[in-house]
């Protein structure tokens, strides 16, 4: 069957792409496009595929990984942003797309909202939280700066230290502004926190991060999040000096310490040496006056008390010299007392429980027989008296039993209690030639004449050798009694 005639040339579906293709890109070329990024994506290859929208549209675009280090800023989903690039096609899917070569914020607007969004997500984790601040040192030994070593800052850092007390400062250079000075600012404080104490490198007491005034667009590397999170992971108290007094970064929500300015950032971290020397001046008078007042007033009460003190040498002599009475009085007090105690001693005379006990009986008969006596003439009165008047001898007989066994008691208790019953048990009482007991074997002259009292007699006897020693006494010290 043969084929209509048509002046329509046949295309094949890669001609036709190749012909769309060059007809956008020749077209276009290089063009500016506004809109709110969404569907960002980054790929292990290193690109990054995006959309850009508005109220009506959307146009796909693509981030090549050989543009990421000149694209300026990195998109976020939600910003507003300017990409510039060109419109080419991707003949697979039959759709066109933007190849950003450049992307910026669109305006101070989209700058704003950004900033705004990121501040009110890290405040919800507690970023911002005064809880986590952390107090600057008094007087730091050495002081961390991260800015840049070229501009301005750095050297009003130094003067103002120099001048207000001389501290070690450490200098971290970075890039202040621009792509990659993020990365830069993070990477300075991760690297001082990560600083050893007591290594060759010593430890800062604490950092400032400092940079001059600028744009919004120029602050923009400290509202990051890479460094928001660097700040609040670092151990060491960190002050935040960006911009002028009326600019506002991130940072200084997320710092320890905000400075309004550089200077007034090296101001915070070390005191006035002249007002610290003044203070301790001031310190030092005041304590010397106080140690005064209170020295006068020790010495006044001190007086005082001296005045109410009786006079105590005179008393010392005095009691010395009734000590030195007493002293001269003692020897003969004791050996008078001795003499009185032998004398006492001597004078006693024990007597033999059987005297006692024949005392006893004979009074008890000398009763028995004034009884019987008074009896018997009870008994011819009452024969003589009338019948009525007689009386019974039972109360009077059993007063005579009452009365003969109490003796009998008070006779056995005498007799438990005399040294008979000792004597009894092999014990033996001495005698020297006189009678007089003897109590003390030191008492006892060597050949000297005694009398042992046993329980069935008595035994004479003469004492042969020195006398024994007491238990305690040492060899040659003689006894007292």
């Amino acid at each position: 069957m043969d084929t209509p005639a048509t002046n329509l040339p046949d295309y094949s579906v890669s001609d036709l792409a190749g012909a769309i293709r060059r007809t956008l890109e020749g077209a276009f070329g290089r063009v500016r496009v506004r809109g709110e990024i969404t569907e960002l994506k980054r790929y292990p290859s290193g690109h990054t595929y995006l959309s850009l929208k508005d109220q009506d549209a959307k146009i796909e675009a693509v981030i090549w990984k050989t543009a990421i280090r000149t694209i300026g800023t990195m998109p976020e989903n939600g910003v507003e942003m300017i990409a510039t690039g060109r419109i080419s096609t991707y003949a697979d899917r039959s759709k066109y797309q933007l190849v950003i070569e450049r992307l910026e914020y669109a305006g101070a607007g989209a700058l704003l909202a950004r900033i705004e969004a990121l501040r009110k997500r890290l405040l919800d984790e507690g970023l911002f939280d005064d809880a986590r601040k952390r107090a600057i040192p008094r007087l730091p030994q050495v002081i961390a700066v991260v800015t840049s070593e070229k501009g301005a800052v750095i050297q009003d850092i130094r003067t103002t230290i120099a001048r207000r007390f001389p501290r070690r400062i450490l200098l971290w250079p970075v890039v202040v502004q621009g792509q990659g000075a993020a990365e830069q600012i993070a990477a300075a404080i991760r690297g001082f926190d990560a600083i050893a104490p007591g290594g060759r490198v010593p430890r800062p007491d604490v950092i400032i991060v400092a940079r001059g005034g600028g744009s919004l667009e120029d602050l923009m590397a400290f509202n990051e999040e890479i460094v928001l999170r660097a700040v609040a992971a670092c151990s060491i108290p960190l002050v935040s000096a960006v911009g002028h007094e009326t600019d506002t970064t991130l940072i200084d929500y997320a710092s320890d310490r905000r400075a309004p300015t550089p200077t007034a950032a090296a101001e915070l971290a070390v005191p006035a040496r002249v007002e610290l020397q003044a203070g301790l001046a001031q310190t030092g008078a005041r304590l010397v006056q106080a140690a005064a007042g209170t020295l006068n007033a020790a010495r006044l009460r001190l007086l005082r008390a001296e005045r109410g003190l009786p006079d105590l040498p005179a008393r010392v002599a005095q009691s010395r010299q009734r000590l030195d009475d007493i002293g001269g009085r003692l020897p003969r007090a004791l050996a008078a007392l001795l003499t009185a105690r032998r004398q006492a001693i001597g004078a006693l005379r024990v007597p033999h429980p059987r005297e006692g006990i024949l005392a006893r009986r004979a009074a008890i008969q000398a009763l028995s027989l004034r009884l019987s006596a008074a009896w018997a003439r009870q008994q011819d009165g009452r024969a003589r008296a009338p019948a009525i008047t007689r009386l019974s001898p039972a109360p009077v007989q059993a007063l005579l039993r009452q009365k003969r066994t109490l003796l009998d008691g008070l006779a056995a208790r005498l007799d438990s209690a005399s040294y008979q019953s000792v004597l009894a048990r092999g014990f033996a009482l001495v005698r020297d030639g006189d009678g007089h007991a003897v109590t003390a074997a030191a008492r006892v002259a060597p050949g000297q004449p005694l009398r042992l009292a046993f329980a069935d007699g008595e035994a004479r006897v003469t004492a042969d050798g020195a006398p024994a020693r007491r238990k305690g006494q040492a060899p040659g010290q003689g006894s007292l009694l």
